[in-house]
C-alpha cells in the first residue's frame, strides 16, 4: 500500500479547478494514475491487471449515451475515436473490494484504511436529490435544463380556479421560450454547478454527483488524508468520470478559505465529517457562492443531545439540554452556529431542509449576502427555559423587531417567560441555547424533492424512505419550535399513554394545531401553551385513574394531579388527526436492519483486521463469564501487583507475555 501510495501521490491534484471547456487534461491525469497503479502493481510481481467484470458492467451516460445534447445520434467515428481515446480499466489491487452504490461502483481497501459506512446510503441519496432540485431552480435562471433519466415531464396542477387561465398564459410563454441548453448526468455543463465535497474519504458521494446528478461543471473531491486522495483518483477513472470529477489532497479549511474570492467559489459544499463539523463552518460560509447550497453532516450527537453541555458551547456557541426534544434542537443548534458564523461575513443562511436521520442529523442550507437582513439575526434565536420535573419548556428570543412603515426597528427582547419555578409541577428551568427559533424547512422546495423522488422511485435505492421522511417534514409545524412526547407527559403524571390519535384529537377539539416530527416516533408538535396540555392530561387522568396514596407530596405528578383541569377535554377521534403519512404507511421510522447499524469505526493508517466484529464481541462483556475456564484469558490483577498466593492455582492467567500481545493485537 505505501508502494502505491508514493508512485500515485505526484498525480494528485491539489489546486482549485478552472473554468476550462476542454477535458484533456482530466483524461490525461487520469490515464497517468492508471498507469502509475500498473506500474506498482507490476513492480509487486503481479502477472496483469485485467479488467473487473464489475467495470464492463457499469454504464455511465457520459460515455455510453445513445444520443448527444442536441438529439442527434453520434457517428461511427466519434465512438470509435472515442473507444481509441479512452483510457483502459483500471483494475482490482490486492486487498480491495468492490462496493456498488446507486449507480457507483467504488474500489475499497478491506482494510479500515479510508473510512466508508454502508449505513449513509439514505444520507447520500437525499443528498443527489436536493442537489438535483437545487441544480434545476438554479440553472433555470441560466438558461438551462436539467434533464434526470426516469423522469418524466413535470404537470403542475393548480387547484385554484381563479389562476387557471393566467397559469396556462404562463405555460404557453415558458413553452415558447424553452431553454436551448440540456444538462444530462454524467456530461459536463459549461453553465452548470461546481461542487466540492470538502471530506470526500472513498470519493463515493463525489462519484456519485458526477453519475447521477445532471448539470455539474466539476466536482472536487477533496480529503487530507493521502490514501484516501490516491483512492479517489482510481475511483474516478474505474466510473469513467475523469472528466468531471478531479481528486485533491488538502486540507479542507484552507482549500476553502483560498476559494473565497466571488468568481473562485462553489455553489455546493457538502461537509460530512467523522464527528463535529465545527472547525469547517467558517470557512464553508465564505467559500459557498451566493445563494450556493451548504450540505453539512453532524454526527456527534451525544454532544448535541445534551451529554456535554459545555463541549457543545465551545464547538457551536450553544448549550444543550437531555430533554425529549434533544434530537430536533440539535439541529437548531447547528443552524444558529451557522448563521452566526455566516453573520461575521454579513451573510446569512435559509434552511431547505433539516433531517434527524439513524445517529446523525443533516442540514440543507442556502447562503445570501445582504447586510440588513444579517441585522434580524438576533431575532431568529432564541433561548429555551426546561423544567426538570414536568418537561415544560418555553422560548425566550434574544432580540425583538418591529416594522414601522418601511422601516424595521430593533430592540431588546423583554424577560424571561417563566418565574423561579415551574407553575405547574414546582421544580427548578434548566437553561439552554440559543438556538435558531424559525422554521428548518422550506415547505415548497421539500415539496419538489419529494415529489421528484416519488415519480421517479427506482432511482435511488432509499427512495421509499425518502418519501416517508419528506412526507413527515411536510406535515410539521413550521412555525412550532420542539416538541413534547405523549410517553413522557404520561409518564410525569404515572398514568397509561393515550392512544396518539385521541390525544392530536383532544387538542384539535380545544382549538390548537397539531402536527407529528419526523425527529421522535412519538412526538407530537403543538401551538398549545403547557397549561392547555396539562390539562388535557388531567382529563385523560380522570380517565385512567392513577393511586393518588403513592404519590410522593413533592413529586411533579402530585403537584399537577392536586389542580383540577380549567378546560374538559374531548377525546373522540377526528378524521384529521390521521395524517396522510400515517394513513399511506409510508416509511417513516426505520428499523435497523442488521446488527451493528449506526457509527462505524474511523479509519486507521495501519488498517483493521477483518475479524473487528469478533474482537468487539471478545472486549465487551468480557468480566461476564459463564464458563470458568475461560477466566485463564484474562490477567491476574493482583499477580501484577506481586501479591498473588493461589500459585497455580490461580484461575486468572499469570502469563503477562501473552495478555501483552493480545492488547497489541
Amino acid at each position: 500500500m505505501l508502494v502505491r501510495t508514493v508512485r500515485l501521490l505526484p498525480l494528485i491534484t491539489s489546486h482549485h479547478l478552472h473554468h476550462s471547456c476542454a477535458p484533456s487534461p482530466g483524461q490525461i491525469l487520469g490515464q497517468r494514475v492508471v498507469y502509475a497503479a500498473a506500474a506498482a502493481a507490476a513492480s509487486r510481481g503481479l502477472r496483469s491487471m485485467e479488467p473487473l467484470k464489475a467495470a464492463q458492467d457499469l454504464q455511465v451516460p457520459a460515455t455510453n449515451s445513445s444520443s448527444t445534447a442536441d438529439g442527434a445520434s453520434p457517428t461511427p467515428t466519434d465512438t470509435q475515436t472515442k473507444q481509441e481515446d479512452s483510457p483502459p480499466p483500471v483494475g482490482l489491487l490486492p486487498g480491495e473490494t468492490v462496493v456498488k452504490e446507486g449507480k457507483a461502483a467504488i474500489l475499497f481497501p478491506s482494510a479500515n484504511e479510508v473510512f466508508y459506512n454502508p449505513v449513509q446510503e439514505f444520507n447520500r441519496d437525499l443528498t443527489c436529490a436536493v442537489i438535483t432540485e437545487f441544480a434545476r431552480d438554479l440553472l433555470a435562471q441560466r438558461g438551462v435544463k436539467v434533464v434526470v433519466p426516469g423522469e418524466k415531464e413535470r404537470v403542475v396542477v393548480s387547484l385554484s380556479e381563479d389562476t387557471n387561465e393566467a397559469d396556462a398564459q404562463t405555460e404557453e410563454k415558458n413553452g415558447a421560450e424553452e431553454p436551448a441548453v440540456t444538462a444530462v448526468v454524467g456530461e459536463r455543463c459549461e453553465r452548470g454547478l461546481r461542487v466540492l465535497e470538502g471530506l470526500a474519504a472513498s470519493g463515493l458521494r463525489s462519484v456519485r454527483f458526477a453519475l447521477e446528478v445532471p448539470g455539474l461543471q466539476s466536482v472536487t473531491a477533496n480529503d487530507f488524508s493521502v490514501k484516501a486522495a490516491a483512492l479517489i483518483a482510481r475511483n474516478a477513472e474505474y466510473n469513467k468520470v475523469n472528466h468531471l470529477l478531479k481528486s485533491s489532497c488538502r486540507d479542507a479549511s484552507m482549500l476553502m478559505y483560498e476559494m473565497r474570492g466571488k468568481k473562485e467559489r462553489y455553489d455546493v459544499i457538502d461537509l460530512d465529517p467523522y464527528g463535529s463539523p465545527a472547525g469547517f463552518l467558517d470557512a464553508a460560509v465564505q467559500a459557498v457562492s451566493e445563494g450556493g447550497l451548504l450540505c453539512i453532516t453532524c454526527t456527534d450527537m451525544a454532544v448535541m443531545a445534551g451529554n456535554s453541555g459545555e463541549t457543545c458551547y465551545s464547538k457551536y456557541g450553544a448549550v444543550s439540554i437531555k430533554a425529549k426534544y434533544c434530537h430536533e434542537m440539535a439541529l437548531r443548534i447547528i443552524l444558529h452556529s451557522l448563521d452566526q458564523r455566516a453573520g461575521v461575513h454579513q451573510r446569512y443562511i435559509q434552511p431547505l431542509l433539516s433531517v434527524s436521520v439513524d445517529f446523525y442529523i443533516r442540514v440543507f442550507v442556502r447562503v445570501f449576502t445582504g447586510q440588513a437582513t444579517v441585522k434580524n439575526s438576533a431575532s431568529k434565536q432564541a433561548l429555551v427555559y426546561n423544567c426538570v420535573g414536568c418537561g415544560s419548556f418555553y422560548l425566550q428570543r434574544m432580540g425583538r423587531r418591529t416594522t414601522n412603515g418601511k422601516h424595521m426597528k430593533y430592540s431588546a427582547a423583554t424577560g424571561p417567560p417563566v418565574g423561579p419555578v415551574c407553575e405547574h409541577c414546582g421544580q427548578r428551568h434548566q437553561f439552554g441555547g440559543p438556538l435558531w427559533a424559525e422554521p428548518i424547512h422550506d415547505s415548497s422546495f421539500v415539496q419538489k424533492v419529494l415529489s421528484a423522488v416519488s415519480s421517479n422511485p427506482s432511482r435511488f435505492g432509499t427512495s421509499k424512505r425518502i418519501e416517508g421522511m419528506l412526507s413527515m417534514v411536510t406535515e410539521e409545524l413550521e412555525d412550532v419550535p420542539l416538541y413534547y412526547t405523549v410517553d413522557s407527559l404520561s409518564s410525569t403524571i404515572h398514568c397509561n399513554t393515550p392512544p396518539l390519535l385521541q390525544f392530536r384529537s383532544a387538542l384539535l377539539h380545544a382549538g390548537h394545531r397539531v402536527s407529528l416530527a419526523h425527529a421522535c416516533k412519538n412526538a407530537i408538535k403543538t401551538d398549545a401553551p403547557p397549561a392547555a396540555i396539562w390539562d388535557i392530561m388531567r382529563c385523560w387522568e380522570k380517565l385512567n385513574p392513577v393511586k393518588r396514596e403513592k404519590l410522593s407530596e413533592t413529586s411533579p405528578a402530585f403537584k399537577i394531579l392536586s389542580a383540577e383541569p380549567i378546560q374538559e377535554a374531548c377525546f373522540t377521534v377526528r378524521e384529521d388527526a390521521n395524517p396522510q403519512s400515517r394513513k399511506r404507511h409510508l416509511t417513516r421510522f426505520q428499523e435497523n436492519p442488521q446488527a451493528f447499524w449506526g457509527p462505524k469505526a474511523r479509519a486507521k493508517s495501519g488498517g483493521i483486521s477483518s475479524n473487528l466484529q469478533d474482537k468487539r464481541k471478545k472486549c465487551q462483556n468480557k468480566r461476564k463469564i459463564t464458563d470458568a475456564s475461560q477466566l485463564k484469558n484474562f490477567p491476574c490483577k493482583k499477580f501484577k501487583k506481586g501479591i498473588c498466593n493461589h500459585g497455580d492455582r490461580c484461575c486468572y492467567s499469570h502469563d503477562l507475555k501473552q495478555t501483552t500481545e493480545e492488547k497489541m493485537e
